[in-house]
Parts: structure tokens; sequence; C-alpha cells
């Protein structure tokens, strides 16, 4: 069975929040097993909020957690990394309240991640297999999750040109986040920019961290693929839907979602217990991934 795993070492980043403009010191330290995911204020006397669903905060431009009036803004890209290089226990240490934006990627968090390697731990890591179709729905967005033995998205946007309309669909076994979704980067119009900073939002952004778009095209070009713009919301949905706590085993359908859908799923699941079953898997290679074993946990049924 695949074990819990953690970094092997500190990483350090520097940068400055998107939305804040502030700057911003972030370490990521190794955690015992059962640990998960926490995040640190520095500057807070040490004051830590666990990144789960029931703490989360302001969803819209960004996903948040508060716990006791406490904030940390802007956890999704460092999330996703850590869910896409396999870790589950880590400390997030940062000395302002939103995590830099580096180059409005996760491949930065994920490099890093690779530079220092992972660590095994004695903890057999548990999945939570979905068992049971859930669906929200509000206007013309929509996000589901179904009954499957792997870990799948499907992501459709429709976005003003020149977006328009986008569709990816990955298995996220082997390394695909990494070869696939890690390097997409966030994205705005620059039609938005005075509307937006008004609101007291992006004071961080700048060509450097995110991708420009007017009217006629990208304005900091090139892409690093030609539908960056749905990869990159597929990394936000990795990165929200780690606030479970635990890796799923299904296949996640979204059609023009974002962050607020993302953390609602996440609500609904953490809310029904009979939606999923706990699971240990024996391998989430590609290759093998078809024969691998998916064993309930029953014990704590």
């Amino acid at each position: 069975m695949l074990q819990e795993q953690t970094i092997r070492e500190a990483i350090s980043f520097n940068g400055v929040g998107l939305h804040s403009g502030a700057a911003v010191n972030l370490r990521i330290l190794p955690a015992p097993a059962g640990t998960g995911i926490c995040f640190r204020r520095a500057d807070l006397d040490g004051f830590t909020i666990e990144a789960v669903g029931r703490n989360v905060a302001r969803v819209s431009y960004a996903t948040s957690l508060m716990k006791r009036g406490v904030l940390i803004s802007t956890t999704e890209h460092a999330l996703s990394a850590l869910m896409g290089a396999g870790i589950d226990n880590a400390i997030l240490e940062l000395d302002q309240l939103e995590l830099p934006i580096l180059d409005g990627s996760a491949k930065p968090f994920l490099d890093a991640i690779h530079r220092v390697g992972s660590k095994r731990q004695r903890r057999h890591r548990v999945y939570w297999r979905i068992v049971q179709p859930v669906e929200l729905s509000e206007g013309d967005k929509f996000l589901a999750v179904y009954p499957a033995e792997r870990y799948s998205v499907s992501y459709t946007i429709d976005f003003p040109r020149p977006i328009g309309l986008q569709t990816f669909e990955l298995d996220l076994s082997g390394n695909a986040y990494e070869r696939q979704i890690a390097p997409a980067r966030t994205f705005g119009f620059l039609r938005d920019e005075r509307a937006l900073r008004n609101m007291g939002l992006i004071r961080g952004a700048s060509e450097e961290n995110a991708i420009v778009l007017t009217d006629t095209g990208v304005k900091n070009g090139p892409l690093r693929f030609p539908d960056e713009f749905v990869r990159h919301k597929i990394l936000d949905l990795i990165g929200d839907l780690a606030l479970l706590g635990h890796r799923i085993l299904g296949r996640v359908v979204a059609n023009r979602a974002g962050h607020a859908m993302h953390t609602a799923l996440v609500s609904r699941l953490l809310r029904d217990r009979s939606l999923w079953e706990e699971a240990h898997i024996s391998s989430e290679e590609p290759a093998r991934e078809a024969n691998a074993s998916v064993e309930p946990v029953l014990a704590n049924r």
C-alpha cells in the first residue's frame, strides 16, 4: 500500500502576494505522518491554520483560509503543487497573510519539492473513493464528481475572446500533473485591471506572474500551452480539492466552475459521509493502474 510522504528538507521562497502586493517569505517544512498540510503565520507567534474545508474563508478570486480571525490567502497554487508531488504532510510557514505568487503557476513550488525530494513515512495513505455521484450547478456553472478507480479531471471554460471555449481532460496518475498542469499560469484581462485594483485586488500582479490578455490577444506571450487557461483552472481545482485532507479516487467534471464551486464540493463531501469510502491503493503509476488493487478501509465505516 502507498505510504504518506513529506519533504526531505525545508524549502524557502520569497516574492509578493498576487492580491495584497505585500512582500512575503515562505518556508515549506517537513511534518510528521498524520499532520496533513498546515499553514503557520510566523508573524503571529506561529498561529496555525489547517488546510481543510472547515477553514475556508473568501473564495472569490482566490482560495483563502481563516481561523479565529487569522487569514491565509491565495493557497491554491502551493496546495496544488503539494498534491501533484505526492506530499501528504507539510507545514507552510509565512510572514504575511498571502502566499507568494511566484510565476503564477505551481511549477516553482513543484520544482523546489523535486530538488529536495520526498520522504516516505510509516503511515499508509488513505484515499477517499467516491461511491455516489455528486453534482452541483448554478446557472451555467457545473461541477460533479463520479465514482472511478483513479483520479481524473475534465474541465471546460468559456471566456470572452481571445480565450473562448476550451476543454481539457487528463488522468492524474503518473507524472501527468508535472508535465501538463503545473506550468500553467494564472491569467487576467487588461480591461479589468482598474476595477480589480479599486477593489483592493491584484496589487501584486505583473507580466512576470500572470498572463495578461487584451481584446485581441496575449500581451506577454508566448503561452506555455495553447490551452494554458483551462489547464490553470485544473491546477486551481486540484489545489482546492486538497482541502478535503485526502486525495480522491473519482472522475471530476467541471464546466465554468471556479473557486467558490470547488470549495462547495469540498463542503458537500465533508458533510455527507455516505458519498465516499476510505481506501488504500498499491500504485498510482498509469501503466499499472488498471491492475492496481483498491482496498476499502472498513474499520472506520
